[in-house]
């Protein structure tokens, strides 16, 4: 299928597509799924390091995995849209400064607390949740990407996520969702759909605040959303997953 074929060639290392030209809407269907895969690969790798390395290096792989494996192109997202955001005074400095490919103080700053909480949340997940929270978080983050596509305009005429604007309809966005929610349900049960509605309002409010900075979402944005939802997404894991997870639905 050309669609998923497109979604795991732009979301991860994976080499199954021979071009990103065209329109892309209609992997944008797939990008929960995209998820679930990199999710279960981290919960392998986390299942073997455990049995060799103490657990401040599994978080530290596990980290470095991620990135690995997405080309660090939603990290690199997040670091531009933390000098644009953060370093211009009006929409056109801001957008303008997120087509720098230079790194800002803002960047650093940012992107060493990214990666600091992401360290430390993955230290943390109780052995009860780990594998499913694990395999669930990128899912999840990837969802909210789905969402600001969806419901907020691109700042651009041109750039790189327009091309994810090019063939979309409402049916991504309902196969996407049935994707989260049917993942969050199984992996977690009540506790999943608790993430589901975090990852969903994080993207929420972040597209509203970068439509109220920007004028609508960049790629760079759009990475950013995916960042911030893997780390709401795990907070949520830490706090609810272990008093929900065997709570009744109702």
């Amino acid at each position: 299928m050309r669609s998923l074929r497109l979604a795991i060639g732009f979301l991860t290392v994976i080499p199954v597509a021979s071009s990103h030209t065209g329109p892309m809407g209609p992997a944008r269907a797939y990008f929960p799924l995209v998820g679930l895969g990199l999710g279960g690969i981290l919960a392998g790798l986390d299942l073997a390091a455990r049995q060799a390395l103490p657990m401040p290096a599994v978080g530290a792989l596990l980290v470095a995995a991620l990135l690995a494996l997405t080309r660090a192109i939603h990290t690199e997202g997040f670091l531009d849209t933390c000098d644009g955001v953060l370093g211009g005074r009006d929409r056109e400095a801001r957008l303008e400064i997120l087509r720098d490919s230079r790194v800002g103080a803002f960047a650093v700053v940012g992107g060493a607390c990214l990666v600091l909480l992401k360290w430390t949340l993955l230290l943390g997940i109780p052995d009860a949740e780990r594998t499913s929270l694990l395999v669930l978080f990128p899912c999840l983050s990837r969802w909210g990407m789905v969402v600001t596509m969806g419901v907020f305009p691109y700042a651009r005429a041109q750039g790189l996520g327009t091309a994810f604007q090019a063939g979309a309809s409402w049916r991504q966005l309902v196969i996407a969702l049935g994707t989260a929610v049917l993942a969050a349900w199984l992996l977690l049960g009540s506790a999943g759909l608790v993430l589901f509605g975090g990852a969903t309002a994080a993207a929420l409010v972040l597209g509203w605040w970068f439509k109220r900075l920007l004028g609508g979402m960049t790629g760079d944005t759009y990475g950013a959303t995916n960042e911030v939802g893997e780390v709401v997404v795990l907070l949520l894991g830490l706090s609810v997953a272990p008093v929900l997870v065997d709570a009744p639905f109702w």
